[in-house]
Order: structure tokens, then sequence, then C-alpha cells
């Protein structure tokens, strides 16, 4: 049924002539098209880029003369009219409110309550209306939420980008916070390495007193807590601790969990922990500290391996070590001051070597085998005690070797591939690559054989990670470049070829962060300095930033959350540069200059000195 009121404009003569017109116009259309379909059509496509901005413009225009509106949102003490269309075309929150079924699809009015400021609603519609608006200090933080919470994900993202520029070890507390309520993954990366590499000015705020229990456990437990100081630490967790000491003493055993107990100075541990009242009154806080004290004593007294968790040095308190020469022959080991930025002579070596390999397990740094000034092989095993700054002997391995490669692995040094002297020949004449791999305990000063390699390699990238060693590339025993990615299990003692590399490899560099394994430099079919990721655990690779130089036989070692690279060669120039790369921003910067006189051999990374 027509209503009253449309009837006379129905059969007005104006309505009706238009009417005919239209007829005539589609009839006319119809006999073009029979015409133009017998031969070919020339086509033209016609896009007006300003178009979709002079719609929003006119639709913007519309809203604020209350014109076609059909919505009216209410948040604080005032309204906004809007339409229903362009609210649900961009936010999914809206589209899904108004067309859902429930009573604000039927109903003219929504009603925010407190639930949103009204100046950051109408940000929000003012950039729904013309995909504009002004982010600054004042507003992000509440953008971020509100564009969260009514899924305008535009804004929402654009808010965590604004606020990544924006941190700072001031803020970084609540921006991990708000990063993770929100989901905003880049943000909370950022927040979180800075919360890690601030800690010594975040630890004193208000912020920090106020954080709740799982992130002060997550914070204080971090292997990459960037502290010199473990009291600081301690002092951290009783402070949070006291500041709400009714709710929160409870909690005391989680807390002092996350202290390496066993690192503070003995006075201290014995003095001031173990007297503190809070920790007397509690049976299993008090435990906790009379392991840390035993764990102590057997530091003190170099009784065997201490394995607790709380002498487990964080990934900060290590040290850089830098072994090298004046010539390819190594015979001094060097400290590498992160700080001063600066290459520091420490020791002589006592037997001069080349190609041969360095690792470092806790406080000491192990060299294995190489060639000596006559070119003999050597199965010899020196080790650097960076505690007492002395070298001392260690059993010798089983095989003579140089070339090869060694990882640490469940308090083991493991030796892997290389090549030895051929029988028969003079010491300088090289064998085939070797299959051997070799364990060593320093528990018992023994050597053993293990399973050995599928392939002989030598010169591959050996690492150890998620108690699996891993094995990249080599030169295989054709003399050719290896592409492929060798695994030992220790449980099983057996070595498998779970993957192949993204190209053939040797003379490469690999450290280990987390669970991804990087790879950089090398005698590569492609660039010299293409760094790639492998994920110990998926077998995955991905590409990683290219380091800042073409490098061949450089070495990598990773320290806390970032990854260090020096020395190297590519044609006749040597690389000059210690460089360190930052997986959180995906960049290298280069950190200092290496003296011209050294030429580096290896690069290790050993526990600090321990407090006494």
């Amino acid at each position: 049924m027509i209503p009253s009121e449309l009837r006379v404009s129905l059969t007005s003569p104006t309505f009706y002539e238009q009417n005919s017109r239209v007829k005539m116009s589609v009839s006319i259309h119809e006999n073009r098209k029979s015409r133009a379909s017998t031969g070919s059509m020339n086509i033209y496509l016609f896009h007006k880029s300003s178009y979709a901005d002079n719609v929003l413009t006119h639709l913007n225009l519309l809203r604020q003369q209350c014109l076609f509106t059909d919505v009216l949102l209410l948040a604080g003490n005032r309204s906004f009219p809007c339409h229903r269309a362009v609210l649900a075309a961009c936010s999914r929150y809206f589209e899904a409110m108004f067309s859902g079924g429930l009573k604000e699809s039927q109903a003219n009015e929504v009603n925010f309550h407190s639930a949103i400021h009204p100046e950051v609603l109408e940000l929000l519609l003012d950039y729904a209306y013309s995909s504009r608006v002004i982010i600054n200090e004042e507003n992000a933080e509440s953008l971020l939420e509100a564009g969260d919470m009514l899924e305008f994900q535009d804004i929402r993202d654009a808010c965590a980008e604004f606020l990544e520029k924006n941190l700072y070890p001031t803020n970084c507390l609540g921006m991990l916070q708000l990063s993770d309520a929100h989901q905003c993954t880049k943000l909370y990366e950022l927040s979180w390495r800075m919360c890690l590499s601030n800690f010594q000015t975040i630890c004193k705020t208000e912020d920090f007193l106020q954080l709740p229990k799982a992130i002060v456990i997550q914070l204080l437990s971090h292997e990459e807590l960037e502290t010199e100081d473990e009291r600081m630490v301690y002092e951290s967790a009783m402070n949070w601790i006291n500041y709400d000491l009714n709710k929160r003493h409870c909690y005391l055993s989680e807390l002092l969990q996350t202290v390496r107990l066993a690192l503070l100075p003995a006075i201290y541990l014995m003095e001031n922990v173990a007297m503190e009242e809070l920790i007397i009154k509690q049976k299993s806080s008090k435990e906790l500290v009379e392991e840390a004290i035993r764990c102590k004593l057997k530091i003190l007294q170099n009784d065997g391996v201490v394995t607790s968790l709380c002498a487990k040095p964080r990934k900060t308190g290590h040290a850089l070590f830098l072994l090298g020469g004046q010539t390819f022959m190594c015979d001094k080991l060097y400290l590498v001051d992160q700080k001063a930025k600066e290459i520091i002579p420490k020791a002589d070596i006592p037997s001069p070597r080349k190609e041969f390999s360095a690792c470092a397990i806790g406080c000491k740094v192990y060299i294995t085998g190489g060639r000596g000034s006559e070119n003999g092989v050597s199965k010899d095993v020196w080790v650097y005690d960076t505690l007492h700054e002395e070298w001392s002997k260690a059993a010798p391995m089983l095989v003579a070797r140089f070339g090869h490669g060694s990882a640490e692995l469940k308090h083991c040094l493991y030796v892997v591939g290389g090549h030895t002297a051929a029988t028969g020949c003079l010491p300088a004449s090289p064998s085939v690559s070797l299959k051997q791999v070799e364990q060593y305990d320093p528990a018992t000063n023994k050597w053993t054989m293990v399973a050995p390699l599928r392939e002989g390699v030598s010169n591959a990238a050996v690492v150890s990670a998620k108690l699996k060693l891993f094995a990249f590339g080599g030169t295989s025993v054709s003399h050719d470049k290896l592409p492929k990615v060798q695994c030992y299990d220790p449980s099983e003692n057996r070595w498998s070829v779970p993957a192949t590399c993204p190209q053939p490899w040797r003379y490469t560099a690999a450290a280990v962060l987390g669970n991804q394994i990087f790879i950089m430099g090398g005698d590569t079919e492609f660039s010299a300095c293409s760094a790639y990721k492998f994920n110990s655990e998926t077998y995955q690779w991905t590409k990683a930033g290219d380091v800042t130089a073409k490098r061949m036989s450089c070495h990598a070692v990773a320290s806390g959350n970032k990854l260090f690279v020096v020395g190297g060669y590519f044609g006749i120039q040597r690389c000059k540069t210690l460089d360190c790369y930052d997986p959180t921003l995906d960049v290298w910067n280069s950190i200092t200059t290496v003296p011209y006189s050294l030429i580096p051999t290896a690069f290790v990374s050993t526990w600090k000195h321990l407090p006494s």
C-alpha cells in the first residue's frame, strides 16, 4: 500500500515525464549495444583518484549537518550523530553490532558511558570520515586502547608505531603492559628489550613497584636482564614485596627463585640475605638461601661444576674474549670491553697455533688442536681460567686435528670434524675431512669418541642449541662445499641430516640466540655478506639482515640478546670492524675497529668473574 502523501507525487506530471525519459534512455542504450556488438570494441577505463576522498568529505559534511544520520553515539556528556553504514565499513566492531540482532542493531542510540573518553571517540570518528587523525604523546595510548576495543586496526597499529618511536626508560614499563594487553607485538618486544637493558633505572620507579607479580617474576628471572650486580635484583625483589607486604609476603619464595643468589658476594649472602627476618620466618625461602650458600661455598672452593640455577650467570654476565695475533699464528688472548668499546690484551697463549678451535665452558676458554709453528698437527688442549687469569693443560684429544669445530653441550666439550695428518706423509699434509667426533668431560678430564658425522667435514660452523649439536656446511671429503645441516642428538648418540643449507657453505660463522641459530659470511657461491636464521626446533630457514661487509673465516658469538661478529677477509681485504646485530631491529652496527696489528682467529663468550 503506497502512503497517501506519496500518491500525489507518483501521479504528478513531472514524475511521469521523468519516468518516460528513463524508458526512452533504456531502449536507446539497447540499440547502441546491438550496433556495437557487431565489431571489435575499444575499452577505456576511467578512474578518478580523488573520488574516494571526495565521497568521504561529503559524507563528513552530511554528518556535521546531521543529514541522513541514523545512529547516535554517546560518550560521557557528548553525543555524535553518525551513519551506520560508514561505521560498519571501517570497523568490524560496529559491523557486528549493527548486523548481529542485538538491541543496538535496532536502537537509535549506542551509549559507551565511561568506557571511552568523548575526545578519543571524536578522533576515531574523524578518522572514519576523513582517513586522517593526529596522533601525539597525549592521545596515543588512549587512541590505541580505543582503536583496539572498537576494532579500528589501522589506528591501533599507527599508535603502536608512534609509541615505538617514543619509547624511553621512563615509560617502557607502561608500554610493556599496554602492548601486552592489546597484542602489539613489535611494541611489546621493544618495550621488553628496553626494560631488560635499563633495569638499573626502572627498578627504582613507582611503576616497577606496582607491576603485577607475573611480570616481575618474568623480568627478574630473565637470562638477559642487564645488571652488573645481582644485589640489585635481590633488593628489587624485596622492595616489591615490602611495597604491599600484607598481600605479597606469600610470594617471597617465588621472587627469591628469580635471583641468582649464589652470585651474590659471600658476606652479603650470609649476613644480609640469610639474616633477613622475612626469609627466616618462611621455611621455603630459608631453604632456597641455604642451597645458595652451599653452591657459593663450592664455587669459592673450586669444588666441581655447579649446575644450580641460583649459580648460573645471566647472559649479560658474560665476557667476550678474542683470540688472535699479528699473523694467522694466534699467540694472544684479548678481552672485549663492550662499554668502553675497546679490545684489551689479557694473556699470551703458551703454545701459539693456527687453525685451532676455541670454546667456552663456564669461566674457562678451551683451545683444541690446530697446527703449531712447524705445521705439526696437535692433540693439545689448553685451558684459560678467566677467574684466576692463568693457563693450564687438559688431557689431549684422541685424534690430532685442525680445521675442526667445537661447542659446549650439557657442560661437556665436543670437537667435530676437521683434518688430521695423513699416515706416512709429512706433518703438513692433510688427510680427507674427518668424520670423528670427540666428547670431553671437564669433571673427569677424559675424552671419549661418540657417533661419527654422517659426512666428514672441515671448516664447518659448529654450535649447540636445544640440547643438540649442529654442524653447518663445511668442506666435504671430495673438497666441495657441503650444503647440509648435520645434527647430533646425545640422547641417541646419533647424527642426522634434518635440513639442507640455503647455499653451499664453508668458513662461515654461527652463533645462537634463543632457538635461532644465525649463520653469516663465509666462502659461498653468492654473497659473503648474507646472514640467515635457522630454527633449531622446526629446522626452517629465514633470511636475516645482511652483515655490514663481506666476510670469509669470520667469527661470531652471542652475548645478551645481541650477536657479535669479528674478523675475516674478502679477497685481499681484511675486515677490521667488530659488528653487532640487534635481532629486535634486524640491524647491524659497527661497534669498534680491530687494531691493525690483530688478526682475529677465534671468538668466545665466558661467564664473568663471579663475585667473592
